[in-house]
């Protein structure tokens, strides 16, 4: 049940990013630097299928979840180099 409710924290949190950069892109037009840089998101709708995805699977079987969620934080240590770009 703790590895089930981690994950709901996380896939909470992946919502509220995509909501909030969606809110953004909306206010600063599609044409904006961000809506260009950010492109179609692979990168944070992988993330929030994947924390979906180990939600249930933590009922099953706890350290697949964990793999999962590991395996996301990894995803994003690598640099975002999309940001980077507009930023100079």
């Amino acid at each position: 049940m703790p590895v089930a409710a981690y994950g709901v924290v996380l896939a909470m949190a992946a919502i509220g990013y995509t909501v909030l950069q969606a809110a953004i892109i909306a206010r600063n037009g599609r044409t904006s630097a961000l809506a260009t840089a950010i492109g179609s998101d692979l990168k944070g709708r992988l993330s929030l299928a994947m924390y979906i995805a180990a939600i249930p699977l933590a009922f099953v079987k706890e350290w697949v979840a964990i793999v999962i969620y590991v395996a996301v934080a990894l995803l994003w240590l690598v640099p975002d180099r999309r940001i980077e770009l507009i930023s100079k």
